[in-house]
């Protein structure tokens, strides 16, 4: 087992390091308001960075999932909302519409997200069904070669700046998962409206959206059977791609509490030299590298998505490791931690968002928790799951 990544990787995260690094953090606390960062994602954009899930024949870089992972790891170190809108770019939306897309809104939507011109929205949550897709109500009336879609979707990211919106939704009726498909709106489509804003304590705008009978060309039903399984399959990228912003968020605080007890001093001395100090920072490290081992590992099983269940555990440690970690980075600050002037106290607001979207804690652990009543072998023991 190799646990160095490459050159040409280390030279990938290096340039987006110097440029998180030298604009990005002096002027993180200006996106805090719930204004898009427009001016990054263009920075960004000139770098590559918004193609890496974008195929090569589209412009983009076609990187692989923990390619991906390790930019926006660079960029959460530093930034949460940006790396939360590159994630946008990045995860489930752009997967679905590379692979399950007709050709003609391929070529015309992929360009566009690699030069920064097109944010793209997915639409998943309902105001009385998250995780239970089953019970969506949104829905979709084939109408001839026409599609109708109806419904309202809630706490989706970057609605009033999306150029193209990734809506889940039910099809003709039919009840259960097995009538959930998949449909792409543009902005801009009569019907379309952004009816409701919530400010979330990360910084970022989170919206409610009405579809009132959009009207929509047949070929924009992209996944319209078997849907439910092609959701999750992809979705699987976003349960590697939201823990590398939460181990982003961690290393960001840690950073942060090495400087701060290294320069702040009390009876004379740095805190640092403080037994209890250091044993905070050796816990803190600890529990990051274990994330970020774990992470990678999983990053690694995909062919093209991961593998589901390696995924959701990397999920659930990196999101819970990450409030853990950027607890302590307050707490070791003392009251000037709690302050906006000290980054701590956004990179703990930003991490309190992991374990909620792209799949709450509970809900993995019981997918995690089902497949080793189911398929746990008492002689094999873990290696038997077929995870290694």
């Amino acid at each position: 087992m190799d646990f160095q990544i490459s050159a040409q990787q280390r030279e990938m995260v290096a340039s987006v390091r110097s440029l998180a690094q030298s604009e990005f953090k002096p002027n993180a606390m200006r996106w805090m308001d719930g204004t898009f960062p427009w001016e990054n994602m263009k920075k960004l954009a000139d770098l590559g960075v918004l193609g890496m899930s974008v195929p090569e024949e589209y412009g983009g870089l076609g990187l692989p999932i923990l390619d991906t992972a390790l930019i926006l790891e660079e960029i959460a170190k530093v930034d949460y909302v940006t790396a939360m809108a590159v994630l946008g770019e990045a995860g489930v939306q752009t997967r679905v519409i590379a692979r399950y897309a007709p050709a003609s809104i391929r070529e015309r939507i992929l360009p566009q997200v690699v030069s920064g011109d097109c944010i793209l929205a997915v639409c998943m949550t309902e105001p009385h069904a998250g995780t239970d897709v089953a019970n969506y109500r949104t829905n979709t009336r084939i109408v001839g070669d026409r599609v109708i879609l109806k419904g309202t979707k809630t706490l989706i990211s970057r609605a009033p700046e999306a150029g193209m919106f990734v809506v889940f939704t039910r099809v003709d009726g039919k009840p259960g998962r097995e009538g959930i498909g998949c449909v792409l709106l543009e902005a801009g489509t009569p019907g379309f409206s952004v009816t409701g804003t919530y400010h979330t304590m990360g910084g970022e705008n989170l919206h409610e959206i009405q579809f009132d009978d959009c009207e929509l060309p047949l070929e924009n039903l992209v996944i319209r059977e078997d849907g439910f399984r092609k959701l999750l399959t992809a979705f699987n990228t976003q349960r590697c791609l939201n823990p590398s912003i939460s181990l982003g968020l961690a290393e960001g605080a840690f950073d942060e509490a090495v400087n701060y007890v290294r320069e702040r001093t009390i009876f004379n001395k740095p805190i640092s030299d403080f037994q209890g100090i250091r044993w905070k920072l050796a816990d803190m490290f600890k529990d990051i590298e274990a994330g970020r081992g774990l992470l990678y590992r999983a990053c690694l099983t995909a062919n093209p998505f991961p593998d589901p269940f390696m995924a959701a555990a990397a999920k659930i440690f990196c999101n819970e490791m990450s409030l853990r970690v950027t607890t302590e980075a307050v707490q070791v600050h003392g009251g000037f931690g709690f302050t906006d002037e000290f980054p701590v106290s956004r990179f703990y607001r930003g991490a309190r968002y992991g374990s909620i979207g792209g799949g709450a804690s509970e809900t993995l652990r019981d997918l995690i928790g089902k497949k080793i009543v189911g398929e746990f072998d008492v002689v094999d023991g873990i290696m038997g799951l077929g995870m290694f």
